[in-house]
């Protein structure tokens, strides 16, 4: 997460003592460390100083003061107990949100409120489950193209950030989604290097200076934008008859027609808002979490073997549907154990509000605020052998007997993930389809990786397929 500007925190800590601080250069403090591995730079301020660590980052005038908590405890206390005392209030969400939107991601108080209980009706677990057919629609088209793979390698995290991406398209816009896709496609991974850039740096110039790198992020948003307004303004002009998604409207139209009395209805401007938020957390997130854990499973043919014999028991040829997520337990542990050792989100940020203590250690107010769930779910107290794949972790016993979290990849709280259960439902049913056609052994077995707005692979993270005999 950024290493970003604060208040001043020096008057008005709470009553606990100061957290120990991690070792850094004498200029520079731990910027040089988390630039070149922030993740790797957590894991040694937990193993070093304990579960609340203060890392100071940057050169003086500039310099940034991060209070890190890695225990499920003050995870909890941060996203849940105490949640309207740490906002999402830092450089880095303003980062985002200005290039992504004011969206149910980004936004706050009363425009989270509104836009939640305008959203909410959207994402129950029935009209969720209504989305299983695109999901399977998209991953037979996936499957389909990879009967000519050359050399039969594939690289999954590739293919999996494209299934993902059309699997959310297709929800949002039905019948638009090639124009769709082809636009994120090209524009995404421009802005987001521009968030990350900014969000990183501890002073930027405006994004209206006319410099290279704010012109090419401003032609990536104007071409991302323009179509979703265009999409938008279709949709309003047909009378919010647009296009459907297989079994019923897309997710924009409905998007477009919820109202109520005391909310009103999202204008044009926030439709596309949404839309980007949506296009954003809903295709990386989901990807991030198909793409480790083929790839852990090609490192453990015999969970791998386990996974599939499961598939075929319950599936035989039919498609997956909703209801076979219930009776998926096997591949769903998989999938959760996948998403603790490569959480999507490795790194969440907050900003307190007013002085708080966590586990006995003063919070000042004004503090930047650290959870990074790439350490917690790593944290020995949790996780006996912590870097094992181990899906026998996610039994319904050794869950209950976790702290709730122990373990939190779709965050916690009021603000945790609408779409949670979308992402589940869309994971372990691709998973599912792709594991009944094709066997997979690791090409790369070491993959790196690294915190962005999502966590990311440094390198390809190849597999080699065949199809799955008989």
């Amino acid at each position: 997460m950024a290493t970003d500007r604060i208040a001043d925190t020096g008057a008005d800590a709470g009553a606990g003592t100061a957290p120990p601080a991690l070792s850094g250069l004498p200029l520079l403090g731990s910027l040089p460390a988390l630039k070149a591995d922030s993740l790797g730079t957590y894991l040694r301020a937990h193993r070093e100083q304990g579960d609340v660590v203060r890392i100071t980052a940057g050169p003086p005038g500039l310099r940034a003061e991060l209070y890190c908590v890695f225990s499920a405890e003050g995870a909890q206390q941060v996203l849940a107990s105490e949640s309207a005392n740490f906002r999402k209030d830092n450089p880095f969400y303003q980062e985002v949100r200005e290039s992504f939107g004011n969206g149910l991601l980004t936004s706050q108080d009363e425009d989270y409120l509104r836009q939640r209980r305008l959203v909410q009706p959207l994402f129950t677990r029935r009209r969720v489950d209504g989305y299983a057919h695109a999901v399977a629609a998209e991953t037979l088209s996936t499957l389909t193209s990879w009967e000519e793979a050359a050399d039969g390698i594939v690289d999954v995290c590739d293919e999996m950030t494209h299934l993902a991406l059309r699997a959310v398209a297709r929800i949002l816009f039905g019948a638009d989604v090639d124009a769709t896709v082809d636009v994120v496609d090209r524009s995404f991974p421009i802005i987001t290097e521009y968030v990350l850039r900014r969000g990183y740096s501890p002073a930027n110039i405006p994004r209206t200076w006319p410099t290279p790198g704010n012109r090419r992020a401003a032609a990536a948003m104007g071409e991302l934008y323009g179509v979703c307004d265009r999409i938008i303004a279709e949709r309003r002009r047909a009378g919010l008859e647009g296009g459907e998604s297989g079994e019923g409207e897309d997710l924009l139209t409905l998007l477009a027609a919820a109202q109520s009395s005391d909310d009103g209805a999202f204008d044009a401007g926030e439709l596309r808002d949404q839309v980007l938020i949506f296009l954003l957390a809903g295709h990386e997130t989901t990807a991030t979490s198909l793409a480790f854990a083929l790839h852990l499973l090609a490192l453990h043919p015999d969970l791998q073997a386990r996974a599939r014999e499961e598939i075929s028991r319950v599936l035989g040829d039919r498609t997956p549907e909703a209801a076979d997520l219930d009776r998926l337990p096997y591949l769903t542990r998989v999938l959760k154990e996948a998403m603790r050792l490569y959480p999507a989100a490795p790194v969440i940020g907050r900003r307190a509000v007013a002085a708080t203590e966590v586990a006995g250690h003063a919070v000042p107010a004004g503090a930047d605020v650290i959870l990074a769930p790439w350490v917690t779910h790593r944290h020995p107290a949790y996780w006996p052998d912590p870097d094992r794949f181990d899906p026998e972790r996610f039994t319904a016993e050794a869950e209950a007997a976790r702290p709730r979290y122990a373990w939190f990849p779709f965050g916690g709280g009021p603000r945790a993930c609408i779409g949670q259960h979308f992402s589940m439902l869309e994971s372990v049913l691709a998973l599912a389809m792709v594991l009944r056609e094709y066997t997979f052994d690791a090409v790369d077995e070491v993959v790196s990786v690294s915190a962005g707005i999502t966590l990311r692979t440094k390198g390809p993270m190849r597999c080699r397929i065949r199809r799955v005999a008989g």
